[in-house]
């Protein structure tokens, strides 16, 4: 169990916290290395550039959206705060999570 990724993890979800919505699906990615360096986890960033975090929306967002096929998302975790992200990721967190089932397909927004 990774307490600092765990941290990250649950930082994303607080800061979208009022925009998420479970099964939705209109979604952004957050990138999860980036994010640990703005939290402080200097060490993690490496290790997880480029490794997104899904954050389903409750609406759109203005700007582009690309339609995703929801196959995509197989092997994704969810936390209960309604964050996914990759297996691999949830294992290293080791945070309580659940399968994610995305929809047929889901529509990535680009704020």
């Amino acid at each position: 169990m990774d307490k600092k990724l765990a941290d990250v993890l649950l930082k994303i979800g607080d800061e979208f916290r009022d925009e998420i919505s479970m099964g939705s699906r209109f979604y952004l990615e957050v990138d999860i290395g980036k994010q640990a360096a703005k939290c402080g986890h200097y060490e993690l960033e490496e290790k997880y550039r480029n490794t997104f975090a899904i954050v389903p929306l409750k609406y759109p967002v203005k700007g582009m959206k690309v339609r995703v096929d929801g196959r995509t998302f197989v092997n994704y975790a969810q936390y209960e705060c309604g964050v996914v992200v990759p297996n691999y990721v949830a294992r290293d967190a080791g945070l309580s999570h659940k399968t994610f089932v995305p929809n047929n397909s889901m529509i990535l927004n680009f704020a």
